[in-house]
């Protein structure tokens, strides 16, 4: 009933789209009206505000679709599979998340110990599911991520190193 492209579409702004239809709904029951829904309309009012960031974020995260090889989350493990390689990460085994712009098409380097750097491209089929698998990373700053990503930087950045625990 609806077009692919329009459906494509709709899913990419599907966070910020929720939002605003709860702040909306918010703004409007905490503007003309009284008692409990008033203040239901304050907190429908911050979750949209929060779903608007939280899209805008995920928004920026997003390099496109169609690219070369499928990428999987299931349960803390990052798996590529590539036209010509491909692998697994486990998220709480990582040690750096690095962004590698010289690549074609430009690429996420994950690193494990005892493992080869796992090479993911930025418009892999599923490469937006990465933006809550690195999130979880400790010490990760998102908006510092974002903007090194849509800087277009021209050579590799490391955006992510997992904390060394030393001893004085």
């Amino acid at each position: 009933m609806i077009r692919p492209e329009a459906r494509q579409i709709l899913w990419q702004w599907s966070e910020m789209l929720a939002g605003t239809i709860l702040l909306s709904l918010g703004l409007w029951w905490a503007l003309s009206s009284f008692g409990f829904v008033k203040w239901l309309g304050f907190a429908f009012c911050i979750a949209g505000v929060i779903g608007l960031a939280a899209g805008i974020q995920r928004i920026r995260f997003r390099q496109g679709q169609g690219g070369p090889g499928v990428v999987q989350v299931v349960e803390g493990q990052i798996t590529y599979f590539g036209p010509l390689d491909g692998g697994a990460i486990a998220i709480r085994e990582m040690t750096r998340l690095q962004l590698d712009p010289t690549g074609r098409p430009a690429h996420w380097v994950l690193n494990q110990p005892g493992q080869p750097a796992l090479h993911i491209p930025l418009n892999a089929t599923g490469a937006d599911l990465l933006f809550d698998a690195f999130a979880t990373l400790p010490g990760l700053k998102t908006e510092q991520m974002l903007s090194t990503l849509n800087a277009k930087p021209d050579h590799p950045i490391v955006i992510w190193q997992k904390p060394t625990n030393r001893l004085h």
